[in-house]
């Protein structure tokens, strides 16, 4: 076996253990902590592995794997409701970005075949980097999270008529070095009549559609009926790899490709279990991609050009960020959103690494301007994680307060506002609403509220962490506020911001674990239960009637294990911030639980 081989891979996955819950720690993300250790085991810092561009096109596998699953996320009709931000804000914001740059660039010197190539890379961004943050935030499903979806869906399909557009400057230029039809391509298509090419490319998609559509079902279930976990997990891995090689062969974008036949899985029955057979592959690939990133950064460039390529970057960066605002609003987002997608947006894309090396292999551009743009794009990308952390933490909370209303109007004032009603907000409301009590429930998930009417309950499309919304529900004449939302940093904002301004309600949280609950109880909340609490203790007391132990007993234990988890909990709230101290507060609180359901046994 390849010793050295083995040993670039132990790097890749030391630095990624070691740098990432760092960057973690200080809430810098995932993604910048694997570009800084890029960075650290690149040629340019420690120089424990090179050949950047070798491991890229391996990692690049990584953004095939996430377009995939995100197209799994995605129905036809969730495409549909989006196609005016796709085709319009998406179009718009590609012609319009490459136009202004490619101006930039002809008023810089430079020829505008090769600045509308350059405009036209750079006006693409890091479809890995955008998706992988609005993850970690929770944002997929908001305003911001899908407009900028849909903008990078639309550059994902852009790619491919900007590598036919490419190589038609370089020949408007009349460059000698220009290759053969089909030299170093792929394609298996490249010679075939110009009209037949995009003949064969539809053909191929329809195929793709029509397998997943009608022969996935049949072939997945041929593997599942098979009781082999690891054939399953192949079987995902060997259809994304499929699928890319196929689209590869007719001249394709593999990524689009995969994210096609995505959408086509997204209503299989099958689709959870691939989806949790290839999400470790490509988190890990993903994470491989933003270090390579990392490691191809050529900090000589950098030291030989400081001040042009800090200028650069930050002109890129502006430019696409007020053309993305601009945008935004011209497509009637509020404020708060459009800069999001400003902020978000912003940066180069993996697309451009790329597009660039096609470009200078086209000699439209010199190695020089080559490198100085790659870095560009790199430089861009690491900056991005950094921009949005600003906008989360400054930016975004300035227009809460502000930001014009699109939920329901609420025409009732009732004495209980639930805010949540998922699983664990429902049960609290049904059985409120059983007895009698008149509740008003808020709930910000629109598919959950248009799920809710269908089956009769009355719900209103609202975020409770906005002040106005709370007002709007009634809050200040409401006796009780029930936060029962997913989201815990959500759940501790409702909570602050009811104790702010509504000192006279009493408010009952659900909190998701201990820590949760401490931070519950700062906020100001009158009472919160630990979700699974109840259903964990019970399976526990079942489970031991199950093995024999007398009923009554195990039930009167039982009991007084909540009341000791409850109680202990309450009195740990004074060592959370020293973990020596509350690793003692435990270890004394479970031997106190023993020495009682001791005493309880000898008295039984």
């Amino acid at each position: 076996m390849d010793i050295h081989l083995l040993l670039n891979v132990f790097v890749f996955l030391l630095a990624g253990c070691v740098v990432v819950p760092l960057a973690q720690r200080f809430r810098l993300g995932s993604v910048l902590g694997y570009l800084i250790a890029g960075i650290i085991i690149g040629p340019f810092a420690l120089g424990l592995i090179g050949e950047a561009e070798k491991v890229m096109h391996f990692a690049e596998f990584g953004v095939i794997m996430m377009m995939f699953l995100i197209g799994m996320e995605l129905e036809p009709a969730i495409l549909w409701r989006l196609r005016k931000q796709i085709v319009g804000l998406g179009g718009l914001q590609v012609v319009v970005t490459a136009l202004a740059l490619m101006v930039t660039g002809v008023l810089l010197g430079h020829s505008w075949q090769a600045s509308l190539a350059v405009g036209m890379a750079l006006s693409l961004s890091s479809t890995a980097l955008v998706m992988q943050m609005l993850r970690e935030k929770n944002l997929t499903h908001t305003q911001v999270g899908e407009t900028s979806f849909a903008i990078l869906l639309f550059q994902d399909i852009a790619v491919i008529p900007i590598l036919i557009i490419i190589p038609l400057l370089a020949s408007s230029l009349h460059l000698s070095v220009l290759p053969s039809a089909g030299e170093h391509s792929t394609s298996l298509i490249a010679h075939w009549p110009a009209w037949l090419q995009p003949v064969a490319v539809v053909a191929v998609i329809a195929g793709v559609i029509f397998s997943g559509k009608y022969l996935s079902r049949y072939i997945f279930g041929a593997i599942a009926r098979a009781n082999l976990r690891e054939v399953f997990t192949a079987a995902s891995l060997a259809l994304v790899i499929g699928v890319t090689i196929l689209m590869e062969l007719v001249g394709v974008s593999p990524a689009l490709g995969a994210f096609i036949a995505g959408v086509v899985l997204a209503n299989s029955e099958y689709r959870r279990t691939i989806e949790t057979d290839i999400e470790p592959f490509k988190g890990l690939l993903l994470g491989l991609f933003f270090i390579s990133v990392g490691m191809g950064m050529d900090f000589t460039v950098l030291m030989a050009h400081p001040v042009g390529l800090i200028a650069a970057v930050i002109c890129v960066m502006v430019v696409k960020g007020l053309l993305l605002f601009g945008l935004g609003r011209l497509f009637r987002l509020d404020t708060a959103p459009a800069l999001g997608l400003a902020f978000g947006l912003c940066q180069g894309g993996e697309f451009a690494f790329v597009l660039l090396q096609m470009i200078g292999g086209l000699k439209l551009i010199n190695p020089e301007i080559q490198k100085f743009l790659v870095l560009l794009v790199a430089l861009s990308i690491a900056l991005t994680p950094i921009l949005v952390a600003i906008y989360g933490r400054f930016i975004q909370p300035m227009f809460m307060s502000t930001l014009p209303a699109h939920y329901d109007e609420i025409d009732e004032h009732n004495g209980v506002i639930i805010a949540g009603f998922g699983r664990f907000g429902q049960i609290v409301g049904r059985f409120m609403v059983s007895q009698g009590v008149e509740i008003t429930v808020l709930e910000k998930s629109p598919e959950q509220v248009e799920l809710l009417r269908k089956f009769g309950s009355k719900a209103y499309f609202g975020d409770a962490t906005r002040l106005d919304l709370l007002r709007s529900a009634g809050a200040e004449e409401a006796r009780l506020l029930v936060v029962a939302v997913d989201d815990a940093d959500s759940a501790v904002e409702i909570v602050k911001l009811a104790r702010q301004n509504f000192p006279h309600l009493k408010v009952f949280a659900r909190a998701r674990n201990r820590r949760h609950a401490f931070d519950l109880d700062r906020a100001g909340a009158d009472y919160y239960h630990r979700e699974l609490l109840d259903s964990s203790l019970t399976m526990a007391r079942d489970a031991m009637i199950a093995l024999g132990y007398p009923k009554a007993d195990i039930e009167r234990r039982a009991k007084k294990f909540r009341n000791h988890d409850i109680e202990t909990l309450r009195r740990s709230f004074a060592f959370f911030e020293s973990e020596p101290d509350m690793i003692n507060f435990a270890r004394l609180s479970r031997e106190e639980l023993e020495g009682i359901l001791r005493e309880d046994q000898q008295d039984a």
